[in-house]
C-alpha cells in the first residue's frame, strides 16, 4: 500500500477594499420633496468584498462575482433632511473583461433628522429614524495598476424609503457620479476555476406557500401604526438553473386600510366612501426570481380582482430577497409598491414544494 500527500485545485482568501466619494442630485420625483431639494448631495462609499474564483458552481455562473458590505454617508444638503448614513449588505457582478463592474446592495440607513410634528415637520421624505435603503453601483474599474492599488469611477444610485412603516415617506433617490481608489489583499494571481460545460437545467413544476406580515400605516400622519398579513399561493417553473417564472394569487389583510375607511368617510365624504367597504384585498401575480447560491432576487407585478377601497392603485409590484435555509424552507424581506409609491415592508416565511 502507498499513500501520497497531493493538493487539489483550491484557492486561498483574497479581499478588496474600496473608497469613494460621489456628488450628485436629488430628482424631483415629486412636487411635495420640491422644498427638500436645495444643493446637490455629496459623501463617501467604503466597501469591503471578498473575491470568488469559482470553488462553488454559483460563483461560475455569475461570473465569479464579490460580495461583502458597504457603508455609505450621504450629505442631503438640506437643514430638513440631515444626513444618511447606511449599512449594505452587496454583491458585484463583473462584465467586459471584469472593466465594467455593477454593484448592488440592500441595508439600513440612519437619519439624522426625520419627520417631527413639532421641530421639523417640514421633512415630508422620511418619518422615521430608520429606513431601508438600496444602492446600485455601475463603475469601471481597474485593478493593480500600482503594486495593490487601482481605481474606479462611474455613477452610484441611492434610494430612502422606510416602505410606509411610518408616514411620512415621500423618499428620496440620489443620483450621483463617484471616485475612487481600491486595494486588492491576498492573491492576486489565482485563477478562475471554470468546471461547467452544460448550463442545461429541468426541474418540474414547484408550488410555494408564503405568509407574509409586519406593521405600516396610510398615507395620514398620525393615523396610527396596524399590522398586515398576506397570503401568497403561487407555483415556479425553472427557465434555467439560474431563473424561474411565477404564477400565483395574494390575499391581503390590512388593518390600516380599516381604519383609512373610516377616516375618508368621515373627513372626505364626498369621495364616496361609506364607511362600512371592505378592508381585505386580493390580487393575482406573475413574477421571476434569479438564483443566486441561497440568495435570490423575486420580482413580481400583480393587479387586483377584489378591491372594494381601490387604494391607490389597481396594480402594485413587489421586489425583495429570500433566503432558503434548506431547499423547501425560506424566508424573505419584499417591499410592495404601487408605482413610486410604498405600502409595506414585508417578512416571509415560506414552503417551496
Amino acid at each position: 500500500m502507498f499513500s501520497f500527500l497531493s493538493f487539489s485545485q483550491s484557492a486561498t482568501k483574497s479581499y478588496s477594499l474600496d473608497a469613494s466619494y460621489f456628488y450628485g442630485n436629488i430628482p424631483r420625483h415629486s412636487t411635495s420633496i420640491s422644498h427638500l431639494i436645495t444643493g446637490h448631495p455629496e459623501g463617501v462609499a467604503l466597501s469591503f468584498s471578498a473575491k470568488t474564483f469559482g470553488e462553488e458552481e454559483w460563483q461560475q455562473r455569475f461570473n465569479y462575482p464579490d460580495y461583502g458590505a458597504t457603508l455609505v454617508h450621504t450629505d442631503l444638503k438640506n437643514e430638513y433632511l440631515g444626513a444618511n448614513t447606511s449599512l449594505y449588505g452587496h454583491y458585484s457582478f463583473y462584465f467586459l473583461n471584469r472593466n465594467l463592474m455593477l454593484r448592488i446592495g440592500e441595508g439600513l440607513a440612519y437619519c439624522s433628522n426625520p419627520y417631527d410634528k413639532e421641530s421639523n415637520y417640514r421633512n415630508s421624505a422620511f418619518g422615521s429614524s430608520i429606513v431601508t435603503s438600496t444602492f446600485l453601483m455601475l463603475n469601471y474599474k481597474k485593478e493593480n495598476l500600482f503594486k495593490n492599488l487601482g481605481f474606479e469611477a462611474g455613477l452610484l444610485m441611492l434610494h430612502y424609503s422606510n416602505g410606509n412603516f411610518k408616514a411620512p415617506n415621500t423618499s428620496v433617490n440620489v443620483v450621483a457620479l463617484n471616485m475612487g481608489l481600491t486595494y486588492n489583499i491576498g492573491d492576486n494571481e489565482q485563477e478562475y476555476i471554470k468546471t461547467i460545460t452544460d448550463n442545461k437545467y429541468t426541474e418540474p413544476i414547484k408550488y410555494n406557500v408564503v405568509f407574509r406580515s409586519g406593521v405600516n400605516m396610510s398615507d395620514v400622519i398620525g393615523s396610527g401604526q396596524y399590522p398586515f398579513y398576506v397570503l401568497t399561493a403561487y407555483a415556479d417553473k425553472r427557465l434555467s438553473k439560474l431563473s424561474a417564472i411565477q404564477f400565483g394569487a395574494d390575499v391581503f389583510f390590512s388593518r390600516f386600510l380599516e381604519e383609512y375607511i373610516k377616516y375618508m368617510s368621515i373627513a372626505f365624504p364626498e369621495d364616496g366612501v361609506k364607511g362600512d367597504e371592505d378592508y381585505k384585498r386580493a390580487g393575482l401575480l406573475v413574477g421571476h426570481e434569479l438564483f443566486v447560491n441561497r440568495l435570490s432576487l423575486v420580482t413580481q407585478l400583480g393587479f387586483y380582482v377584489y378591491n372594494p377601497i381601490n387604494y391607490e392603485s389597481g396594480m402594485y409590484q413587489r421586489i425583495g430577497l429570500k433566503y432558503y435555509m434548506n431547499k423547501s424552507i425560506f424566508g424573505g424581506v419584499t417591499l410592495k409598491t404601487h408605482a413610486a409609491q410604498a405600502e409595506a415592508v414585508e417578512f416571509a416565511i415560506g414552503v417551496r414544494l
